[in-house]
C-alpha cells in the first residue's frame, strides 16, 4: 500500500474563483466518485473547492490531471475515490485510519477526507488547503511511477534509508513539489487560474511541518529510537528536501534512483 505524504500549511481560499465547468461536461467530476452524501456533483468553482473537502480534492485532480498529461506521454487519469468511512480495494481496506493510498492494480487514489481531522489531532499539522492537495499529488505521484514502469523496475527489496521503498516515496514527494510550483499554470476558460500561487512563508511552513511525517520523526513521537533500518518513507530531512528540489528544479530533478544512499 502506497503511504502518504503530508505538508500541511494553513492557507485560506487557495483557489481563486476560476470556473471548472468547462473541464466538467455536467454531471460531475470526470472519475472522481464518493459516497452517500457526497457533493461531489454540485462541484463547479473555485468557491466549491474552498468550501469543500470532496470539492477541492475533486477540483485539485483535474489539474493535476492537466498537469501530468503534459509530463507523461500517453498519460491516463487515475480513478479517485472518496472514502465515506471504509471501503473494500484491491490494495485492502481504505479509511481515515488507513491514510491515502494509490492501489496500482486498480489505477486509483483512495481518500477519505477525515483523515486530515487525524493530521491535526496525531501530528499538530494545520490540514489546510495546501496539504490536502499536497497528500493528493503525492498519490498521483504513485500513478506516475506504475503507469510509467518506475514502480514495477525498482520492486520492493525491504526497508531500510536507500531502500527501493524509500526511493519511490521519495520520489513522489519531489513529484508533489513539481505540480504545487506548476499548479498556478492552469486556467479556465477566461483565463483565470484555478489555484492561488503559494507565498514562500507559506511554502517554508509546509516544508516545517513536513518533517512531522518523517519515519525518524514518527518513531521518536512514539518513543521508541530513531531506526533507519526500518525506514520505509524516509527521514523528515530526506522528505522536505526531495519536496524542495521539485518545487525548484521540475520533475527534472525527482530522479531518486539516480543518486547513491548518502546522496538520499
Amino acid at each position: 500500500m502506497a503511504g502518504i505524504g503530508a505538508i500541511a500549511v494553513l492557507l485560506l481560499n487557495l483557489f481563486t474563483g476560476g470556473d471548472f465547468s468547462g473541464l466538467l461536461g455536467g454531471g460531475g467530476v470526470p472519475g472522481v466518485s464518493g459516497g452517500e452524501g457526497s457533493e461531489i456533483a454540485s462541484c463547479e468553482t473555485g468557491a466549491d473547492a474552498n468550501r469543500n473537502d470532496e470539492c477541492r480534492l475533486a477540483a485539485g485532480s483535474l489539474v493535476l490531471d492537466q498537469y501530468w498529461a503534459e509530463q507523461v506521454e500517453g498519460y491516463r487519469q487515475p480513478q479517485l475515490i472518496i472514502v465515506d468511512q471504509s471501503t473494500s480495494s484491491a490494495c485492502g481496506t481504505a479509511s481515515n485510519a488507513t491514510g491515502p493510498f494509490y492501489c496500482p492494480p486498480e489505477e486509483t487514489v483512495y481518500i477519505d477526507p477525515t483523515f486530515f481531522g487525524l493530521l491535526r489531532e496525531r501530528f499538530g499539522a494545520s490540514a489546510g488547503e495546501l496539504a490536502q492537495l499536497y497528500v493528493l499529488a503525492h498519490e498521483y505521484g504513485h500513478h506516475v511511477q506504475n503507469i510509467t514502469g518506475i514502480t514495477q523496475q525498482n520492486p520492493d527489496n525491504g526497508t531500510g534509508p536507500d531502500s527501493n521503498g524509500v526511493r519511490i516515496e521519495l520520489q513522489a514527494d519531489c513529484f508533489a513539489g513539481a505540480w504545487v510550483a506548476a499548479m498556478t499554470d492552469y486556467v479556465d476558460e477566461n483565463g483565470v487560474p484555478f489555484l492561488l500561487e503559494p507565498t514562500g512563508t507559506q511554502v517554508t511552513d509546509a516544508l516545517n511541518a513536513a518533517a512531522t511525517v518523517g519515519d525518524d520523526h514518527i518513531q521518536q513521537e512514539a518513543g521508541a529510537p530513531v531506526n533507519p533500518e526500518s525506514w520505509t518513507h524516509g527521514s523528515s530531512e530526506q522528505r522536505q528536501r526531495w519536496f524542495a528540489a521539485g518545487y525548484q528544479g521540475g520533475v527534472g530533478a525527482c530522479d531518486t534512483f539516480a543518486v547513491s544512499g548518502s546522496e538520499l
